[in-house]
């Protein structure tokens, strides 16, 4: 006689849920919600990237993150006052494909240092869509983000505004260049300890698995790693391959004005998607009501998962006219649509239809009538006046 089939683990932890009683219930219920966003996001992402349309503003392989300001109450546990912003709220922190379509969208306290963050959407992204190139602006970058972005694999190439403010290490104390030593300050001084890594080493690359495997999140990792004592080995060996790594990629971005421009480009597309979502998220003011940290947070996935809707949308009806015009004998120049994006605005109807060809149908009839005494009330009224 055959077995009878397991119960799929949502079951079982619903089961579990109910004789919990209502509290947990509640939150396997928002995570579920929150899975099914993810899913539906991912779905929107894969077909995004199918599109050949998309193929004109990027390959994939490149992402740029940032946060944007989201307007909350006082009164909840994620609140704070924004330095930045100047204003209270939380973050909503993007990681925007080169193709326009963001891949994986946190909430985050105003006070957390953004860069702690970067990795972390790079890991949760479950599309197809594969970036190996990340950007940001210059809060996204610090010595360990660049140590641990170097060791799972991914490119970190920041806009860094005050470059000329930072410290470029020399590989030893021998190490002198004809053209740029001045940027490495004194001779023999800002020398990386190679040493130390080289003892460090394995530790290093069981920190990094233990990461890509999700035994420890990257933005828990790098806040102790933030906050810890630079006495720890651990932290001294991430700073100094964060070291190599910033003095390279301020090597390359002062070199190479090509990559300079990328750089601006991607973080200024990022920049556009928070103001595409902003204009999309136009209900409340734009104002997260919610005072608990988990509806905060979905509420601003649903804004992104809304988003990235209309940006699908939006390409589909650019794909449909380049159609049309090819079909009309007009030679397309794929440099062209390299500038055209799919942050348009004016045909969206944000408001929905109202159909004004119906308001002469009568309304039904209404009682005036209330079985309520307020000869008090108007005896008041009357004193009063």
């Amino acid at each position: 006689m055959p077995h009878p089939p397991h119960p799929s683990p949502s079951l079982v932890q619903l089961n579990e849920a109910v004789r919990a009683g209502k509290p947990k219930l509640w939150k396997l219920l928002s995570a579920t919600r929150h899975l099914a966003v993810a899913i539906r996001e991912q779905g929107l992402v894969n077909a995004h990237a199918r599109l050949d349309i998309s193929q004109a503003w990027g390959d994939g392989t490149a992402v740029a993150a940032d946060g944007t300001h989201m307007d909350t109450y006082l009164d909840n546990l994620l609140a704070e006052t924004s330095v930045r912003y100047g204003k209270p709220g939380g973050i909503a922190y993007h990681h925007v494909s080169d193709t326009y379509i963001a891949l994986f969208t946190h909430f985050i306290p105003c006070g957390v240092w953004e860069a702690v963050y970067i990795i972390e959407g790079l890991l949760k992204n479950t599309s197809e869509v594969k970036p190996t190139t990340v950007h940001a602006d210059t809060q996204g970058q610090s010595q360990p983000v660049f140590a641990l972005a170097h060791l799972l694999g991914f490119d970190l190439m920041p806009r860094i505004r005050n470059w000329k403010g930072m410290t470029f290490y020399r590989p030893s104390k021998t190490t002198e260049y004809v053209h740029i030593d001045a940027l490495f300050g004194e001779a023999g001084k800002n020398v990386i300890d190679f040493d130390l890594i080289e003892s460090q080493f394995r530790h290093l690359m069981r920190v990094a698995v233990s990461v890509r495997e999700g035994a420890i999140s990257s933005s828990t990792l790098l806040k102790r790693l933030r906050s810890g004592s630079k006495k720890n080995a651990t932290y001294a060996a991430f700073r100094e391959v964060g070291r190599v790594i910033r003095t390279v990629q301020l090597l390359r971005y002062l070199s190479d004005a090509p990559l300079r421009r990328r750089v601006t480009a991607a973080t200024n597309k990022v920049e556009s998607f928070n103001r595409f979502s902003q204009w999309i998220g136009f209900g409340n003011r734009g104002v997260i009501a919610d005072n608990d940290p988990i509806e905060q947070e979905k509420a601003m996935k649903f804004n992104a998962l809304l988003t990235n809707a209309v940006i699908f949308h939006n390409a589909l009806d650019i794909a449909e006219i380049v159609r049309q015009l090819l079909e009309e004998g007009w030679e397309i120049d794929p440099e062209d649509l390299a500038h055209i994006s799919p942050y348009l605005t004016e045909h969206i109807n944000r408001f929905g239809e109202y159909s004004t060809h119906e308001l002469g149908i009568q309304p039904d009839a209404y009682d005036p009538k209330l079985d309520v005494d307020f000869t008090p009330l108007r005896e008041d009224f009357t004193e009063a006046a």
